[in-house]
């Protein structure tokens, strides 16, 4: 009796066993889905932006040549290490396949985010896309026609003083501006998916203004290379416009 009693406890602790496994592999089955295509979409997206940066390179003296054009071109700036020019080479080659690969970015980040579009919703993709690349060119363009023009002659001729501009430093200054600035100009593509998530409003947006003043003039004192007034509202105000513009994308997203 108490062999077939042990038997039979043992049976029973091993089926609670094998169901609390089972459950447990169930609960996580969607993680490790996500964790699946989490790891499909930044390939694509890697994969993306690898052939694009192959397809600069081909293009990348023309734009360096292009870059150089406000500081009085190549033959103002004077190398002093042997890897520099090299290295601006490689940087320039991957801002223009970043910019290249954006479309695809985008895409590959939103149907991460928005999962199971119906057929209906796929005008989602259709339209954030090309926003998404058209706000990111904007903030670029904005950056070289706006604020390099303002900001390498203030600070070459700062004080008076003769300066002689390295190629890594002028080029990394010019790249990082114009990418971070390109960044920042898509507020109103993320404020409109957080709107379609739920997670934010256009009534709590259009009451919480003051706050998102705060932000923009950080950012504005995080991507400007200078903290001068000047500086800092040529990139505060086109951000104030595209604040509203996400206003108004927030309340289509929510009625959506």
């Amino acid at each position: 009796m108490r062999t077939k009693r042990s038997w039979r406890d043992y049976s029973r602790a091993l089926g609670r066993a094998h169901g609390k496994a089972r459950s447990q592999l169930e609960t996580s089955m969607p993680l490790l889905q996500h964790l699946n295509e989490l790891r499909q979409r930044l390939f694509k997206a890697l994969l993306a932006v690898a052939l694009a940066t192959g397809v600069s390179f081909m293009i990348a003296s023309e734009l360096i040549d292009f870059l150089a054009g406000p500081i009085g071109g190549k033959s103002a700036l004077v190398s002093i290490e042997v890897t520099e020019n090299i290295a601006i080479f490689m940087r320039v080659s991957l801002l223009g396949g970043l910019v290249l690969s954006m479309p695809v970015l985008v895409y590959q980040a939103m149907r991460f985010i928005l999962p199971g579009l119906q057929a209906r919703e796929k005008w989602w993709l259709v339209l954030g896309v090309p926003l998404a690349s058209l706000l990111f060119a904007s903030g670029v363009a904005f950056t070289w026609l706006v604020m390099i023009p303002t900001a390498i002659p203030f600070l070459v001729n700062f004080l008076g003083i003769t300066t002689q501009v390295r190629p890594a430093n002028y080029f990394e200054f010019i790249t990082s501006l114009m990418f971070w600035i390109g960044i920042s100009f898509e507020m109103p593509l993320v404020v409109m998916i957080l709107a379609r998530l739920h997670f934010v409003t256009a009534r709590q947006l259009l009451a919480g203004w003051r706050y998102a003043l705060v932000g923009m003039a950080l950012v504005a004192a995080l991507v400007t290379p200078t903290v001068d007034p000047v500086n800092m509202g040529l990139v505060m105000l086109p951000l104030a416009v595209l604040y509203l513009v996400s206003i108004l994308l927030a309340r289509l997203a929510g009625r959506g």
